[in-house]
């Protein structure tokens, strides 16, 4: 992984730390907005990652779909600025994703 992404993961686990605790849990998502931006990062590379985390907090907002929206395998900046329809998951069976 290279030091900016290092830089920003550090960045978002001082926010987890120091700033989350201070506000009410207001995440609409699971995992939350600074998890899945951390995963980003590690599995899409500093700059990918840095964008998925960032277009995933302008969705979270009081309208939005709520419930699983895991790090997707494959990166696409179209997907990511909508809410999904269907998850890309590979892991998870459809089953487990319509409850």
């Amino acid at each position: 992984m290279s030091i900016l992404g290092k830089g920003l993961i550090l960045f978002v686990r001082g926010y987890q730390r120091f700033i989350s605790p201070l506000t009410p849990p207001s995440c609409r998502y699971y995992p939350s907005c600074s998890s899945y931006m951390i995963k980003a990062i590690q599995v899409h590379g500093a700059f990918k990652g840095f964008l998925m985390g960032t277009f995933r907090i302008l969705r979270c907002h009081p309208f939005a779909k709520a419930g699983l929206d895991y790090v997707p395998v494959t990166f696409s900046l179209r997907k990511n600025l909508i809410d999904r329809e269907e998850p890309n998951y590979p892991q998870l069976k459809k089953s487990q994703t319509s409850s």
